[in-house]
Protein backbone atom coordinates (compact mmCIF):
# COMPACT_ATOMS: atom_id res chain seq x y z
CA UNK A 1 0.00 0.00 0.00
CA UNK A 2 1.12 3.78 -0.86
CA UNK A 3 0.33 7.49 0.54
CA UNK A 4 -1.66 8.77 -2.40
CA UNK A 5 -2.73 11.95 -1.25
CA UNK A 6 -2.06 14.55 1.42
CA UNK A 7 -4.76 17.43 2.62
CA UNK A 8 -4.98 19.79 5.21
CA UNK A 9 -7.85 22.14 6.34
CA UNK A 10 -6.37 25.13 7.22
CA UNK A 11 -9.77 27.03 8.89
CA UNK A 12 -12.10 23.84 10.16
CA UNK A 13 -14.44 23.77 7.55
CA UNK A 14 -12.50 25.60 4.65
CA UNK A 15 -11.29 24.49 1.21
CA UNK A 16 -8.76 21.47 1.42
CA UNK A 17 -5.32 22.41 0.66
CA UNK A 18 -3.02 19.65 -1.34
CA UNK A 19 0.18 18.69 -0.91
CA UNK A 20 3.05 16.46 -1.78
CA UNK A 21 4.47 16.18 1.63
CA UNK A 22 2.94 17.42 5.33
CA UNK A 23 5.14 17.46 9.09
CA UNK A 24 3.02 15.24 11.80
CA UNK A 25 2.50 16.72 15.10
CA UNK A 26 1.02 15.03 18.12
CA UNK A 27 -2.16 16.88 17.21
CA UNK A 28 -2.43 15.85 13.58
CA UNK A 29 -1.15 17.40 10.33
CA UNK A 30 0.73 20.92 10.91
CA UNK A 31 -1.80 23.39 10.18
CA UNK A 32 -4.43 21.38 9.71
CA UNK A 33 -8.15 23.40 11.63
CA UNK A 34 -5.71 25.25 13.95
CA UNK A 35 -8.14 28.06 12.77
CA UNK A 36 -12.32 28.07 13.34
CA UNK A 37 -14.99 30.34 12.64
CA UNK A 38 -17.49 30.33 15.71
CA UNK A 39 -20.88 32.36 15.94
CA UNK A 40 -21.80 35.03 18.76
CA UNK A 41 -21.52 32.27 21.31
CA UNK A 42 -18.63 30.66 20.59
CA UNK A 43 -19.58 28.05 18.77
CA UNK A 44 -18.18 26.56 15.65
CA UNK A 45 -19.89 26.90 12.58
CA UNK A 46 -19.01 24.19 10.39
CA UNK A 47 -20.55 23.24 6.49
CA UNK A 48 -23.30 21.47 8.07
CA UNK A 49 -24.83 24.74 8.59
CA UNK A 50 -23.13 26.82 6.41
CA UNK A 51 -22.08 25.03 2.72
CA UNK A 52 -20.22 28.25 1.95
CA UNK A 53 -17.32 27.83 3.68
CA UNK A 54 -16.17 25.49 0.55
CA UNK A 55 -15.78 28.78 -0.94
CA UNK A 56 -13.31 29.50 1.80
CA UNK A 57 -9.72 28.82 0.63
CA UNK A 58 -7.32 29.80 3.56
CA UNK A 59 -3.37 29.25 2.98
CA UNK A 60 -1.00 28.76 5.93
CA UNK A 61 1.93 31.03 5.72
CA UNK A 62 5.18 32.63 7.78
CA UNK A 63 3.04 33.48 10.91
CA UNK A 64 -0.16 34.01 10.05
CA UNK A 65 -2.90 33.23 7.84
CA UNK A 66 -4.37 34.67 4.45
CA UNK A 67 -8.30 34.19 2.89
CA UNK A 68 -8.71 33.75 -0.06
CA UNK A 69 -12.50 33.46 -2.11
CA UNK A 70 -13.31 33.53 -5.55
CA UNK A 71 -14.24 37.38 -6.27
CA UNK A 72 -12.78 38.72 -2.93
CA UNK A 73 -9.78 40.30 -1.95
CA UNK A 74 -7.05 38.09 -0.44
CA UNK A 75 -6.22 39.14 3.53
CA UNK A 76 -3.66 37.88 5.23
CA UNK A 77 -4.82 37.76 9.17
CA UNK A 78 -1.30 37.53 11.37
CA UNK A 79 -1.02 34.61 14.20
CA UNK A 80 -2.58 36.09 17.08
CA UNK A 81 -0.70 36.55 19.90
CA UNK A 82 -1.18 39.86 22.36
CA UNK A 83 -5.46 39.30 22.12
CA UNK A 84 -7.20 37.92 26.04
CA UNK A 85 -8.23 34.08 24.88
CA UNK A 86 -11.86 33.47 24.29
CA UNK A 87 -13.39 30.14 25.16
CA UNK A 88 -15.01 28.25 22.22
CA UNK A 89 -16.58 25.12 21.44
CA UNK A 90 -16.40 22.86 18.48
CA UNK A 91 -20.31 22.07 18.43
CA UNK A 92 -22.95 23.46 20.63
CA UNK A 93 -23.71 19.69 21.78
CA UNK A 94 -20.10 19.80 23.68
CA UNK A 95 -20.08 21.33 27.28
CA UNK A 96 -15.97 21.49 27.19
CA UNK A 97 -14.72 24.64 26.38
CA UNK A 98 -11.11 25.58 24.77
CA UNK A 99 -9.26 28.80 25.14
CA UNK A 100 -8.29 30.14 21.16
CA UNK A 101 -7.48 33.44 20.82
CA UNK A 102 -9.63 35.88 18.37
CA UNK A 103 -8.11 36.76 15.08
CA UNK A 104 -9.39 40.33 14.93
CA UNK A 105 -12.33 42.52 13.26
CA UNK A 106 -10.62 42.48 9.99
CA UNK A 107 -10.63 38.81 9.35
CA UNK A 108 -14.33 38.96 10.96
CA UNK A 109 -15.83 41.40 8.63
CA UNK A 110 -14.38 39.20 5.71
CA UNK A 111 -16.03 36.12 6.32
CA UNK A 112 -18.60 37.57 7.66
CA UNK A 113 -19.49 38.99 4.08
CA UNK A 114 -18.33 35.85 2.81
CA UNK A 115 -21.01 33.51 4.50
CA UNK A 116 -23.67 36.17 5.41
CA UNK A 117 -23.92 36.13 9.16
CA UNK A 118 -21.66 37.77 11.86
CA UNK A 119 -19.09 35.50 12.41
CA UNK A 120 -15.30 35.25 14.35
CA UNK A 121 -11.97 33.72 13.19
CA UNK A 122 -10.35 32.49 16.52
CA UNK A 123 -7.26 30.52 16.43
CA UNK A 124 -6.33 27.28 18.70
CA UNK A 125 -2.33 28.41 19.87
CA UNK A 126 -2.33 25.52 22.52
CA UNK A 127 -4.14 22.26 21.07
CA UNK A 128 -5.81 21.04 23.76
CA UNK A 129 -8.96 18.72 24.45
CA UNK A 130 -12.44 19.80 23.54
CA UNK A 131 -13.97 15.97 22.99
CA UNK A 132 -15.23 14.37 26.66
CA UNK A 133 -12.31 11.81 27.22
CA UNK A 134 -15.46 8.69 27.37
CA UNK A 135 -16.96 9.82 24.03
CA UNK A 136 -14.19 7.82 21.75
CA UNK A 137 -13.09 4.06 22.06
CA UNK A 138 -9.11 5.53 21.59
CA UNK A 139 -9.09 8.06 23.77
CA UNK A 140 -6.79 10.83 21.78
CA UNK A 141 -5.49 12.60 24.70
CA UNK A 142 -4.90 16.35 25.70
CA UNK A 143 -3.63 17.39 22.17
CA UNK A 144 -6.19 17.57 19.27
CA UNK A 145 -6.98 20.61 16.83
CA UNK A 146 -10.07 21.95 15.59
CA UNK A 147 -10.89 18.60 14.11
CA UNK A 148 -14.49 16.97 15.16
CA UNK A 149 -12.34 13.90 17.34
CA UNK A 150 -9.44 12.20 16.17
CA UNK A 151 -6.33 14.02 14.73
CA UNK A 152 -6.13 12.60 11.13
CA UNK A 153 -8.77 11.13 9.37
CA UNK A 154 -7.42 8.17 6.45
CA UNK A 155 -9.61 6.64 3.38
CA UNK A 156 -9.02 4.26 0.59
CA UNK A 157 -9.16 4.50 -2.76
CA UNK A 158 -10.90 0.78 -2.64
CA UNK A 159 -13.28 1.61 -0.33
CA UNK A 160 -14.63 5.19 -2.55
CA UNK A 161 -14.52 2.60 -5.54
CA UNK A 162 -17.00 0.14 -3.72
CA UNK A 163 -18.91 3.07 -2.62
CA UNK A 164 -19.44 4.62 -6.13
CA UNK A 165 -20.26 0.58 -7.07
CA UNK A 166 -22.92 0.88 -5.11
CA UNK A 167 -24.00 4.43 -6.36
CA UNK A 168 -24.01 3.11 -10.07
CA UNK A 169 -25.72 0.30 -8.97
CA UNK A 170 -28.82 2.92 -7.48
CA UNK A 171 -28.75 4.80 -10.64
CA UNK A 172 -26.47 7.96 -9.04
CA UNK A 173 -23.34 9.41 -10.12
CA UNK A 174 -19.91 8.83 -8.97
CA UNK A 175 -18.43 11.32 -6.34
CA UNK A 176 -15.15 11.95 -5.29
CA UNK A 177 -13.17 11.73 -2.48
CA UNK A 178 -12.68 14.84 -1.57
CA UNK A 179 -16.15 14.50 -0.19
CA UNK A 180 -14.93 12.92 2.99
CA UNK A 181 -12.58 15.07 3.58
CA UNK A 182 -10.00 13.36 4.70
CA UNK A 183 -5.60 13.94 5.66
CA UNK A 184 -4.53 10.58 4.11
CA UNK A 185 -5.40 8.95 1.26
CA UNK A 186 -4.47 5.32 0.63
CA UNK A 187 -3.81 3.33 -2.30
CA UNK A 188 -3.39 -0.61 -2.77
CA UNK A 189 -5.59 -1.85 0.40
CA UNK A 190 -8.75 -4.05 -0.56
CA UNK A 191 -12.01 -2.46 -0.22
CA UNK A 192 -13.09 -1.64 3.87
CA UNK A 193 -9.64 -3.03 4.89
CA UNK A 194 -9.26 -0.32 7.05
CA UNK A 195 -12.54 -2.19 9.35
CA UNK A 196 -9.89 -4.56 10.89
CA UNK A 197 -7.50 -2.06 11.56
CA UNK A 198 -8.94 -0.63 14.64
CA UNK A 199 -6.70 -0.87 17.37
CA UNK A 200 -3.82 -1.98 15.02
CA UNK A 201 -0.73 0.50 14.51
CA UNK A 202 0.25 2.28 10.97
CA UNK A 203 3.09 3.00 9.52
CA UNK A 204 3.31 5.66 7.33
CA UNK A 205 6.83 6.00 5.59
CA UNK A 206 8.34 6.61 8.90
CA UNK A 207 5.48 7.63 11.28
CA UNK A 208 3.76 5.65 13.41
CA UNK A 209 0.12 6.16 13.84
CA UNK A 210 -2.88 4.25 16.09
CA UNK A 211 -6.18 3.66 14.80
CA UNK A 212 -8.53 4.80 16.76
CA UNK A 213 -11.84 3.24 15.00
CA UNK A 214 -13.90 4.23 12.10
CA UNK A 215 -15.63 7.79 11.38
CA UNK A 216 -19.36 8.15 11.41
CA UNK A 217 -20.27 10.40 8.73
CA UNK A 218 -22.46 13.26 8.41
CA UNK A 219 -24.19 15.28 5.92
CA UNK A 220 -21.34 17.76 4.70
CA UNK A 221 -20.68 14.48 2.35
CA UNK A 222 -23.43 15.26 0.91
CA UNK A 223 -21.66 18.88 0.01
CA UNK A 224 -20.20 18.97 -3.40
CA UNK A 225 -16.54 20.92 -2.16
CA UNK A 226 -16.12 22.69 -5.06
CA UNK A 227 -19.43 24.44 -5.70
CA UNK A 228 -21.37 23.96 -2.32
CA UNK A 229 -23.99 21.91 -4.01
CA UNK A 230 -25.63 19.98 -1.81
CA UNK A 231 -28.02 16.49 -2.45
CA UNK A 232 -28.77 13.12 -0.87
CA UNK A 233 -26.16 11.26 -1.82
CA UNK A 234 -23.93 9.47 -1.04
CA UNK A 235 -24.93 9.33 2.66
CA UNK A 236 -28.02 7.72 1.78
CA UNK A 237 -26.60 4.36 -0.40
CA UNK A 238 -24.01 4.44 2.59
CA UNK A 239 -26.49 4.19 5.04
CA UNK A 240 -28.05 1.19 3.11
CA UNK A 241 -24.69 -0.52 3.46
CA UNK A 242 -22.83 0.81 6.02
CA UNK A 243 -24.57 1.28 9.32
CA UNK A 244 -23.01 0.31 12.29
CA UNK A 245 -24.75 1.21 15.96
CA UNK A 246 -26.76 3.87 14.47
CA UNK A 247 -23.25 5.38 12.56
CA UNK A 248 -22.85 5.67 8.75
CA UNK A 249 -19.17 4.67 8.39
CA UNK A 250 -16.52 5.69 6.37
CA UNK A 251 -12.96 5.66 6.85
CA UNK A 252 -10.59 5.36 9.27
CA UNK A 253 -9.65 7.95 12.35
CA UNK A 254 -5.75 8.18 13.37
CA UNK A 255 -3.77 9.32 16.58
CA UNK A 256 -0.38 10.22 15.75
CA UNK A 257 2.18 7.81 18.08
CA UNK A 258 5.65 9.28 16.24
CA UNK A 259 6.38 12.83 14.77
CA UNK A 260 7.69 13.20 11.51
CA UNK A 261 7.05 13.70 7.79
CA UNK A 262 5.17 11.86 5.64
CA UNK A 263 4.73 11.93 1.80
CA UNK A 264 3.33 11.00 -1.26
CA UNK A 265 4.21 7.88 -2.32
CA UNK A 266 5.17 6.20 1.21
CA UNK A 267 4.96 3.14 1.90
CA UNK A 268 1.74 2.22 4.35
CA UNK A 269 2.07 -1.24 6.26
CA UNK A 270 -0.72 -2.30 9.21
CA UNK A 271 0.85 -4.07 12.28
CA UNK A 272 -0.84 -6.23 14.56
Amino acid sequence: MRLKAIHTYPVKGCHRLDHDGAHVEPWGLAGDRRWMVVDADGVGVTQREVVGLVRLRAVVGEGGLTLRADGRPDLDVPEPTAPEPVDVRTFSSRKLRVPALPAGPAADAWLGELLGRPVRLVHLARPTRHIPATDGDHDTGDQVSFADAYPLLLATTASLAALNDWLADAGEPPVPMTRFRPNLVVDGASAWAEDDWTGRTLRVGGVRFRAAGPCGRCVVTTTDQETGVRGKEPLRTLARHRTVRQEVLFGLNLVPEDTGRVSVGDEVVVHA
